[in-house]
């Protein structure tokens, strides 16, 4: 999102007549959705980007979840020109009692959300030294060594392609390198980059590494 051409209405994904309340919710379900606990940074979006539209998601509700700033705001960008009573008759109202208690169904939620995700990406798995010492000083992560640190971990392709979204024959064709099945080289970093991430690894070393011996194998073809 490009915070010069996006207003904060729209960064937060709301009217410009949202009440308080309605601002509140949109910014907790933004932070939720891209927070480090959250599965969508398991989608192809980097940990940067997400990162990054958070940012944005702070700077507008730090001005918008403000009555007084959101009213400087409104008036400087000329949002209330036509509607200045309605807007200044959002800003004094008290929000009831039974607004709080949604405020709190929804920090309860989200508190929910992140326990399911801490279990559902939770390995189970016997420690090995000697397999966590050649994980350790791996210098090019291939896809059968990714396929052995899967099994090793104990996930299943099943469970790796629920975790990371990724489809079980896109996973095969990684573990087995088979360049024809596998797409772009900027998809194929994605995917390895959630494989990693998903398996505890450092996802940033694992994709890099992965895509230099990808580009190596292309070339041999």
């Amino acid at each position: 999102m490009d915070a010069e051409r996006k207003n904060y209405y729209d960064i937060l994904d709301v009217e410009m007549s949202a009440s308080p309340n309605q601002i509140e919710q949109a910014y907790l379900r933004a932070r939720n959705a891209y927070s480090s606990d959250s599965v969508a940074l398991y989608s192809l979006m980097t940990k940067e980007e997400c990162e990054a539209i958070l940012n944005q998601v702070e700077e507008a509700y730090s001005v918008l979840g403000f009555p007084e700033k959101r009213k400087e705001y409104d008036r400087v960008r000329g949002f209330n020109k036509n509607d200045q009573s309605s807007s200044e008759n959002s800003e004094v109202r008290i929000v009831p009692d039974v607004q709080y208690e949604d405020y709190s169904s929804i920090l309860m939620e989200a508190k929910v959300s992140k326990i399911s995700a801490q279990k559902k990406f939770a390995l189970e798995f016997e420690e090995d030294s000697e397999m966590n010492r050649k994980i350790r000083e791996c210098s090019e992560f291939t896809g059968a060594f990714l396929r052995e640190i899967r099994e090793y971990k104990n996930v299943s392709i099943e469970r790796m392609a629920e975790m990371t979204r990724i489809s079980k024959t896109l996973i095969n064709a990684i573990e087995t390198e088979d360049l024809p099945k596998l797409p772009a080289e900027v998809y194929v970093r994605g995917y390895v980059y959630q494989f990693a991430k998903v398996l505890k690894l450092n996802p940033e070393l694992v994709a890099a590494s992965f895509i230099l011996h990808y580009k190596k194998l292309k070339s041999q073809v």
